[in-house]
């Protein structure tokens, strides 16, 4: 038994040596160890967010020419309304006279109507496709300025990340302190105002 245990002893101490070789093979023929390899923590990542619905609200931009869309709305409905009242009225008339017409004429006259509800569908269509994209195209475009905007702040306050943070988003938690959301509005919003400024000669 004693001769088993010094056996076993000797291996021991041979595997140790032999690993502990192998390591600095290892690490010479490298030229670096793990204590020389860069590690970066998440600890060491300097982060903000934005709440993106709030920055965009209030980005003066955005409210401008969100008004300027709901006024084209407005306009569009009281012109699709006029023409929808001159076309019920137009159907009522018929209503009343149609027995005073040959069956040719109420026939055409019917046929007219026809042609003018399709014609005055297609008009609210075309109303209504041209306000989506008003809207889409806003939003692209703001969405473009807030990016521009935020890859600028964050080299000048060297961030290596901006969130965006939506309710149910995914970001659930983050400290109020890395929250840059009035910082960026009043940041964008002075840089706006900038762009709109006139050119002084």
């Amino acid at each position: 038994m004693k001769k088993i245990a010094k056996v076993f002893g000797l291996l021991g101490i041979a595997l140790i040596t032999f690993s502990s070789c192998n390591q600095a093979d290892k690490t010479s023929d490298t030229g670096t160890s793990e204590e020389d390899s860069p590690e970066v923590s998440i600890s060491d990542l300097k982060i903000a967010y934005v709440l993106t619905d709030s920055v965009i609200a209030r980005f003066e931009f955005f409210k401008e020419k969100s008004l300027e869309i709901t006024e084209k709305g407005k306009k569009f409905e009281n012109e699709l309304g006029s023409r929808a009242r001159g076309f019920e009225q137009e159907v009522a008339n018929f209503e009343q006279t149609a027995n005073s017409m040959t069956p040719n004429q109420a026939r055409a006259k019917q046929e007219d109507l026809m042609k003018k509800e399709r014609n005055l569908v297609t008009y609210r269509d075309n109303l209504m496709q041209e306000l989506s994209g008003d809207e889409s195209k806003l939003y692209s475009d703001v969405y473009d300025q807030i990016q521009t905007y935020l890859k600028g702040y964050a080299e000048e306050n060297d961030l290596e990340l901006i969130l965006s943070y939506t309710r149910g988003g995914a970001v659930w938690y983050s400290k109020k302190e890395l929250d840059i959301t009035d910082k960026v509005v009043e940041g964008i919003n002075k840089q706006y105002a900038a762009s709109k400024a006139p050119e002084v000669k």
